[in-house]
């Protein structure tokens, strides 16, 4: 399943800090606020805990999320392979344009959903597939209001 606006690829990486001093004369304009995500999902097996400090790098139109693992229940950051290098590539983001229709193709396609989360009432939802098997990663897909897209482009 592919659809939507692919505006996100995102790493893992032991150490955050490090990971920012990767994108320093690569592109990085401003410092990035790093901001600290607790948060319980829903997964096949009920509900998990993720805990992961995180932070959102613009260069041009591609946004790169790096995340450090605090705790992760669900097993989806943490059995992330080390490549031998400081970051990890871990999934892509596509933005999708409305809910409904699109939870109703995710229930008739083949690739298991990780985890999903309504995280604000209207505002942001936010769903994984597991894509390893097909194509090595996997994909993360988010609806928003315009209006909280126009936030996350801002940062």
């Amino acid at each position: 399943m592919l659809e939507g606006l692919h505006y996100q690829n995102a790493y893992v990486c032991d150490d955050i800090e490090a990971g920012i001093d990767l994108f320093r004369g690569r592109g990085l304009r401003k410092d990035p606020m790093i901001i600290p995500v607790d948060q319980e999902v829903l997964t096949p097996a009920g509900p998990k805990r993720v805990a992961n400090k995180i932070c959102f790098i613009w260069i041009d139109n591609l946004q790169y999320e790096l995340i450090e693992v605090i705790a992760d229940e669900v097993g989806i950051y943490d059995k992330c392979l080390s490549n031998g290098g400081p970051l990890r590539f871990h999934h892509i983001c596509m933005r999708v344009p409305e809910w409904e229709g699109f939870r109703a193709r995710v229930d008739q396609q083949d690739l298991p959903v990780a985890m999903e989360r309504n995280v604000t009432e209207g505002g942001l939802r936010f769903l994984y597939l597991d894509g390893r098997k097909v194509f090595g990663h996997f994909l993360e897909y988010t609806y928003m209001s315009d209006a909280m897209w126009d936030q996350i482009r801002a940062m």
